[in-house]
């Protein structure tokens, strides 16, 4: 295990009001975080719950989406990442199975079924409908090795390190960590409380530092955001909020929670200059029945171009909210984060340099 110890530091930014100058000590802080070994041994006894999202890539727009979702039985398996391929070892117990002839694998590029022939039925080890990654299905190869169904599956990015064979929360956060490289994330939206919460939840899986803005304003102008309002116009507190972004902006590994609506400002167009620093996830309430519509929905926004939300790297669709799944919502907004950065692996490099650019 390594731990990273950060230095008490001092934030200082200039207000939009006259002759106001905030400053903010963050605490010195410890993160512990393990170096993975990429061998897991896993008991999975439960479904995964479906995660549905919207993505798309920084300029060229590109939208994909997802389902994770794992049901099996009680099934203990080993898990090995080869570089180009993965290695999956799975327990076959007391099931009497002696010949490769009994055993049934269902592979295609996104999802593997494992099924065994016993006492005249089909019984299910394993159904994975999300693999952490691509792979070739048409190279899987299967064999027994005493009591172990062992198969071997071809990588379609043989760079990429597996954490795991499954898409899951504990998965993500190791591999999204290093795909990162140190970037922050953002997220926006039009509440503050989802906001937080998502930024906490990321904070914690990735060993990152949370921030959140409404904190830093609060605790610099020494009243709530609400009587800030109140006082002196929604457009003071955006202009505010804007100054701590652009002062957060050199941060890495943080996850910032964005002031919600119409006085944060990420929800005007002209504010985002110091939010291209990171990967920006939108965490937009959705009226949509199904992923199709959901998925035209997030379309449409971006089209219109009303909100400055439309310009995030990434959009989460959320049919409703209930904090007790927080840590789901975060789920997914990792999985289109590994999406977004796999479909171009050196956008996380690029991010301080589009800041550095628009500041000339």
């Amino acid at each position: 295990m390594a731990t990273l110890t950060i230095a008490p530091t001092t934030l200082c930014f200039f207000s939009p009001i006259p002759n106001k100058t905030f400053e903010f000590s963050f605490p010195k802080t410890s993160l512990s975080f393990f170096k993975p070994n990429f061998l897991s041994t896993t008991t999975l006894s439960s479904s995964t719950p479906c995660l549905n999202f919207i993505l798309f890539k920084r300029f060229s727009r590109v939208f994909c989406n997802t389902f994770s979702n794992v049901s099996t039985n009680t099934t203990h398996y080993e898990f090995y990442d080869d570089s180009s391929e993965v290695e999956l070892r799975v327990g076959l117990g007391s099931k009497d199975i002696h010949s490769s002839k009994d055993v049934f694998v269902d592979a295609d590029e996104n999802s593997l079924a494992i099924r065994v022939q016993h006492r005249g039925s089909l019984k299910t080890l394993m159904e994975n409908k999300c693999l952490y990654e691509k792979i070739k299905p048409a190279e899987t190869i299967w064999y027994i090795d005493e009591d172990q169904l062992v198969v071997n599956l071809k990588k379609q990015d043989p760079d990429l390190k597996w954490p795991d064979i499954v898409e899951s929360w504990e998965s993500l956060t190791v591999g999204v960590m290093q795909l990162l490289k140190g970037t922050s994330i953002y997220l926006v939206g039009d509440s503050t409380e989802i906001n937080q919460k998502i930024a906490r939840e990321l904070a914690v899986g990735l060993g990152y530092t949370p921030l959140n803005t409404k904190e830093l304003l609060e605790t610099c102008a020494k009243q709530t955001i609400d009587s800030w309002v109140i006082a002196e116009g929604s457009d003071t507190v955006a202009e505010a909020e804007s100054a701590i972004l652009e002062s957060l902006s050199s941060h890495v590994r943080a996850v910032v929670a964005t002031l919600g609506g119409q006085h944060g400002a990420a929800g005007r167009a002209d504010k985002w200059r110091h939010l291209y620093a990171g990967f920006t996830v939108w965490l937009s309430p959705s009226e949509a029945t199904d992923e199709d519509s959901a998925k035209e929905e997030a379309r449409k926004h971006i089209q219109d171009g009303v909100q400055g939300y439309s310009n995030a790297d990434v959009v989460v669709k959320l049919g409703g909210w209930d904090a007790a799944y927080s840590k789901t919502v975060a789920q997914a907004s990792l999985s289109a984060l590994k999406r977004l950065i796999l479909s171009d692996k050196k956008l996380p490099g690029s991010c301080h340099l589009i800041t550095m650019f628009s500041s000339f």
